[in-house]
């Protein structure tokens, strides 16, 4: 069995090589043999992908996106036979991976909040509209038989909005491994609160995420200042502009119970530092982060447009309300501050993401691959 798979930017850290990553080795030893199509193949990366590089000119990253759709369809049509899984927006792969959700969906949710100037500037965006227009061509593609859905809520939307049935969208959410992610390492609290400046009895909720804007962290601060003072902020990530974000702390009276850590190689010690974890999102169709925090038992206050939030509700391990809901916000994470309330919702946690390990994952990637294999006889 042969599977090619479509990666633009194959870098070691982005969401979609760590999907690619948790399932190499299961899916090896089910004897099915990987090539990737990619850009640039980083060295000492995993020897069990065969890559291939498909590299053509550009110029912005319309026509980087534009070229490279091109070059992969024209590498897949001398391929017959190989299964095309494709984590880029492409009309001819055979499976589509909506790592990133609905590009239409993103785009309303950051035009809610844009200014008219902003909204048309993103309208009239050479960029956006190749993405809507690729968006809707590769839900229109006769070849596309399956797509990967991370989370029921990308499911709804896809269904929704291009009206393919539920049954060729499969939900597969992302594998988190428990021997890198889990209670364990509340070993780092001391220390990380130590070096961060933050009380050691202090309530801290940890955000991780990059673009402050996006992940809700102006909103975190908002609903910090309604909270009292035993409630901490840590925020690990980076952002194009954080003054922005120290200076709306220090306008909201909060800003010596705030911590911004910055861009850190590894997050994992700031999750043991941490009682919960807070991510008013705006569009996240899964949530990495919401999933490792969760691993780590920690309960998660998140929004309704956050693919894991429905891994939080159905395990009663935190609360989900609007991104934009402050107070709603705030509430989450102000019954959080109970420590019985927070240990019942860790132990939601912990089971939210017990079933989504590599080897689950791997096993239904494999029966997805058989079956579409065996459809072609």
């Amino acid at each position: 069995m042969r599977l090619a798979i479509v990666r633009q930017r194959y870098t070691p850290f982005g969401g979609a090589e760590r999907f690619v990553e948790r399932a190499l080795d299961a899916l090896s030893a089910r004897g099915i043999e990987i090539l990737l199509l990619t850009r640039h193949w980083p060295p000492g990366t995993n020897a069990k992908v065969t890559p291939q590089i498909v590299n053509p000119a550009y110029l912005g990253r319309t026509m980087r996106d534009a070229t490279f759709a091109r070059g992969v369809c024209k590498a897949v049509a001398a391929m017959p036979g190989t299964l095309v899984q494709s984590h880029e927006r492409i009309a001819c792969c055979d499976i589509y991976r909506s790592g990133d959700g609905v590009h239409a969906g993103w785009m309303e949710e950051r035009m809610r909040d844009a200014s008219p100037l902003a909204r048309a500037a993103l309208a009239g965006s050479p960029y956006h509209r190749y993405m809507l227009a690729a968006e809707r061509r590769l839900y229109a593609s006769p070849r596309l038989q399956r797509v990967i859905c991370i989370s029921q809520m990308v499911q709804t939307e896809i269904h929704e909005r291009f009206g393919l049935p539920r049954e060729r969208l499969p939900v597969i959410y992302n594998a988190i491994d428990p021997a890198v992610f889990n209670p364990a390492l509340r070993q780092h609290r001391h220390d990380i609160r130590a070096r961060c400046g933050i009380a050691q009895d202090a309530v801290v909720f940890v955000l991780v995420g990059s673009a402050y804007a996006r992940k809700g962290v102006g909103r975190a601060l908002q609903a910090l200042a309604l909270l009292p003072p035993a409630a901490h902020l840590l925020v690990v990530g980076r952002d194009r502009a954080p003054g922005r974000y120290a200076a709306l702390a220090r306008r909201l009276g909060v800003a010596d119970r705030v911590t911004f850590a910055g861009a850190q190689v590894d997050p994992k010690p700031f999750y043991g530092a941490a009682d919960a974890f807070v991510l008013p999102t705006l569009y996240d169709a899964l949530s990495n982060a919401v999933l490792e925090a969760l691993a780590c038992g920690l309960p998660v206050v998140t929004s309704d447009r956050c693919g894991a939030g429905e891994l939080v509700v159905a395990h009663q391990a935190g609360s989900v309300c609007s991104a934009r809901d402050i107070e709603g916000i705030a509430r989450g994470m102000a019954a959080l501050l109970d420590p019985a309330t927070r240990a019942q919702a860790a132990t939601g946690a912990l089971a939210a993401v017990r079933p989504l390990t590599p080897d689950a994952m791997a096993g239904r990637l494999s029966s997805l691959y058989a079956e579409l294999l065996d459809q072609r006889g």
